[in-house]
């Protein structure tokens, strides 16, 4: 038995191209409409680009004070990296503008350059981000093609390990458990640099946040049918 008024927590999947306000205006909408009120309290703990997938935790009616809370858990990601070259936003959002030397990047090198990431580093947020700058987002900024300068911020990086490398495409997969905060668009940034190259997101998954994993989440697809069997507590 559920309430949606006193307050519940969805686990979605997020899926690919949709924002994450899109996810949650879609659970939100067929909640509303299930209780056939006008709007329910929605929110969600932690934007998800719309290029990268995975879980995106939403909260209902009086548990929306939780939100905080999972946003302070551990996230778990994983991602694929596109070395050689660089795009304005990191990832697939943008072409890509310019291009690098890949030839002296081997496995041993990337192994020995993941390990300056763990711990607690320095990051500089991207340009297009969510960060805001006199009260404004930043991609807004930089979509309107203004200079956008944001500070460094300190975080953590509590794994980071290597699960594929594709040294003819030049595409490098990780694995990632980082602290709140952390850009993982930003990460493959610093890590094309460090390695005298560039690189890009192609793709990017969050499997983690806190306890709450992957296996956990409905996918859009399911929500409303899950919604259709439970029991509602008004």
């Amino acid at each position: 038995m559920v309430n949606f008024i006193e307050g519940e927590v969805i686990y979605i999947n997020k899926p690919y191209k949709l924002s994450s306000f899109g996810a949650l205006a879609f659970v939100r909408t067929r909640i509303s409409r299930r209780l056939g009120v006008k709007r329910i309290k929605t929110g969600h703990a932690g934007t998800l680009d719309p290029l990268a997938t995975g879980v995106l935790i939403l909260c209902t009616g009086k548990a929306t004070k939780r939100i905080e809370e999972f946003q302070r858990g551990t996230k778990e990601y994983t991602a694929t990296l596109q070395l050689g070259a660089t795009t304005l936003s990191h990832d697939m959002e943008h072409p890509v503008e310019r291009t690098f030397p890949t030839s002296h990047i081997t496995r041993q090198l990337i192994d020995e350059t993941l390990k300056h990431f763990v711990g607690t580093i320095q990051q500089t947020p991207p340009e297009f981000s969510a960060c805001k700058i006199d009260g404004k987002p930043a991609y807004k900024l930089a979509r309107k093609g203004r200079e956008v300068e944001l500070k460094p911020k300190t975080l953590v990086i509590d794994e980071l390990e290597v699960i594929d490398f594709d040294a003819e495409k030049m595409q490098l997969s990780i694995r990632v458990v980082c602290s709140k905060g952390t850009y993982i668009r930003a990460l493959a940034r610093d890590i094309g640099e460090a390695l005298s190259s560039g690189a890009y997101l192609i793709s990017l998954c969050r499997t983690r946040i806190g306890d709450v994993r992957l296996e956990d989440c409905l996918t859009l697809d399911e929500f409303p049918q899950w919604l259709d069997k439970v029991t509602i507590d008004y």
